[in-house]
């Protein structure tokens, strides 16, 4: 395995180019060795193409990119031995058996651990011998978690991976990963569902248009960002977004919502007061709150 001071992933400088359009821009992503990395995005913005990259399916047109410490396109064959990849969307060949899919994916990778495999059938609630024609999205996508699951790899790229589970498996996929991480493995973790990307990583890059716009963890990534207030006062809100450190405000007669910098507890609070507080609540803005201001700027709206 790569040591705790080597990069499972490192990626600096990355542009690619398909035809006009441009995927990636100057693109940076470090995953550390041991952490679970969320790495966000909507569609479009540059995720799969990263996937594809760090896979060696596609070059690069400048820049550097080292996986477990190889170059993926020069060291395709090496870096496959030793990682693991499941797709959001899964195509199993249908004449053969889910058992035979996980055995003839493990074969293709470094192997698998056949005690592993039983604990994650059961676990998965998957019946191998039926033919892979026969199954559901979700089964499909069981499959591709067990092949990858039950194997040696020391680095897991999961893409969209609960695509298809139902409540139930997505809590079993979070329990696994717990303990790949704890087994010392690095989880690159592309999802949409940002309640799985909360629960699991230790660190998170967002993308956007092909280019990191913000990187890490869920502590960092919120001091950066400010508290959301709700309040409901006795007199008409007025005034508040002439205060330093609020944003983002909407009013509704007496009612309230806003962001408010750390700095600017103190003046907020006494304008607050000022207009005597019936009801308050604030909280730490969410991983979904933190995604989403990339993506939105709300101008303030005041009604009456």
């Amino acid at each position: 395995m790569c040591s705790d001071s080597t990069p499972a992933i490192a990626v600096t400088g990355v542009n690619k180019r398909f035809g006009r359009t441009t995927a990636l821009r100057e693109f940076d992503l470090t995953v550390r060795t041991g952490e679970v990395h969320g790495f966000l995005g909507p569609n479009g913005a540059g995720k799969t193409t990263t996937i594809r990259i760090l896979l060696g399916l596609l070059r690069a047109d400048a820049g550097t990119v080292r996986v477990l410490g190889a170059d993926p396109w020069s060291d395709a064959v090496a870096v496959h031995a030793r990682l693991a990849y499941v797709p959001g969307e899964v195509a199993l060949w249908p004449g053969i058996t889910g058992g035979e899919t996980i055995d003839l994916l493990g074969a293709l990778g470094g192997g698998i651990n056949p005690r592993r495999r039983a604990d994650l059938l059961a676990r998965f609630e998957l019946d191998p011998a039926v033919k892979a024609r026969a199954y559901s999205k979700g089964n499909r996508q069981k499959v591709a978690l067990i092949a990858a699951l039950a194997s040696d790899a020391e680095l897991f790229l999961f893409d969209e991976p609960t695509v298809g589970l139902d409540p139930l498996k997505e809590a079993e996929f979070r329990t696994c990963v717990r303990e790949l991480v704890g087994e010392g493995r690095t989880v690159l973790l592309s999802s949409h569902q940002l309640a799985e990307v909360e629960a699991l990583c230790d660190r998170v890059s967002i993308i956007r248009a092909g280019h990191r716009i913000d990187t890490g963890s869920l502590t960092d990534l919120r001091r950066l960002r400010a508290t959301l207030v709700t309040v409901e006062t006795e007199r008409p809100a007025t005034g508040l977004a002439d205060l330093p450190g609020v944003r983002h405000l909407t009013v509704e007669g007496k009612l309230a919502r806003f962001e408010v910098d750390g700095g600017s507890y103190d003046e907020v609070l006494r304008a607050l007061a000022a207009l005597g507080v019936v009801d308050l609540t604030s909280a730490r803005p969410t991983l979904e709150d933190i995604f989403l201001r990339h993506y939105t700027d709300a101008p303030a709206v005041v009604t009456p």
